[in-house]
């Protein structure tokens, strides 16, 4: 008995650590079914585009019904100063998923350059820290009776740097992005280290048709590349109506096919939902993953009032 105690330290060690390389091999950067109403969080040149100051939250609940399944929130600001030339931002990003939790704080600078008359090409650069974490000692559980696996806690923190380009018209929206340029690693013991991520492209475009006065019809693609990781991409497309709901439909490669839905319930309040239905091997484990939006606009509108005199 006490031979077979003597080998549960080291297949947990093991399991931690295969779990751990698992993770990083295929977790690409936290991104959101919804992230075509908040580019913030993929491109930093976004910062100041709508032209107001702008507060974004959005919490993601994915692969629902999966224990110790990811559970990401973030809030998001930015604004454009006066001269309507440069905007900043600051992103706020809470991952969890299982042992695992990641901060991060990340700030965005970007300069609008108008390229005609309600067009503009933004330049943009992010500079943050990220704080990882993971208590791979709460996973021994009441089998652990060593005290180096109970005390088994990687943390670690990272400085980073994105940077980014956005095109925007009133119909057309194209942009290019790495948020994460360099590469993070973190040492288990003297022999072994990890790479926990490498740099991630995004690169996006969305176009909308004017159907009727109140009906317009928007088709979108995001494109994601990592390192060592199959080209992934999302295909959208939206409808809106009398530019207030925006429904729309897509498809994530070999993930999933997601419902989501946008209302603005005033000026300046808007409210957004999706569903994403797994398809392929997850979905003999998840019900669905579930992303609530909410979003203010310091926008107010003035109307002109001719003087009574």
């Amino acid at each position: 008995m006490r031979r077979t105690t003597n080998y549960i330290p080291l297949l947990l060690t093991t399991l931690l650590v295969f779990t751990h390389l698992c993770k990083i091999s295929a977790q690409q950067k936290v991104q959101f079914t919804q992230y075509m109403f908040n580019t913030l969080v993929i491109n930093p040149a976004y910062a100041g585009s709508d032209e107001a100051l702008s507060l974004t939250f959005i919490n993601r609940n994915q692969w629902s019904g999966v224990e110790n399944a990811p559970i990401t929130q973030t809030l998001s600001g930015h604004t454009l100063f006066k001269r309507r030339h440069i905007g900043v931002g600051l992103t706020l990003i809470n991952d969890k998923l299982g042992v695992h939790k990641n901060l991060s704080a990340l700030t965005s600078f970007a300069y609008h350059l108008k390229t005609g008359k309600s067009s503009y090409l933004s330049m943009g650069l992010q500079a943050g820290i990220h704080h990882k974490k993971s208590d791979y000692g709460s996973l021994t559980g009441s089998y652990n009776n060593d005290p180096k696996l109970s005390n088994a806690i990687i943390s670690e923190a990272f400085f980073d740097v994105g940077a980014g380009f956005y095109f925007r018209s009133p119909r057309l929206h194209i942009g290019l992005s790495a948020p994460e340029l360099i590469p993070e690693k973190i040492s288990i013991n003297d022999t072994v280290s990890v790479q926990l991520n490498d740099v991630n492209y995004f690169l996006f475009s969305r176009y909308r048709f004017k159907v009727t006065e109140n009906f317009e019809v928007e088709p979108g693609i995001l494109l994601k590349f990592l390192q060592g990781v199959p080209l992934s991409y999302d295909l959208n497309l939206n409808f809106i109506f009398v530019k207030v709901l925006t429904m729309g439909a897509s498809y994530r490669k070999n993930e999933s096919i997601d419902f989501l839905m946008k209302a603005q319930i005033t000026p300046q309040l808007q409210l957004g939902y999706a569903y994403d239905h797994p398809v392929g091997e997850i979905s003999r484990l998840s019900n669905g993953s579930h992303e609530l939006m909410v979003q203010y606009l310091f926008r107010y509108m003035t109307k002109k009032v001719s003087s009574p005199r």
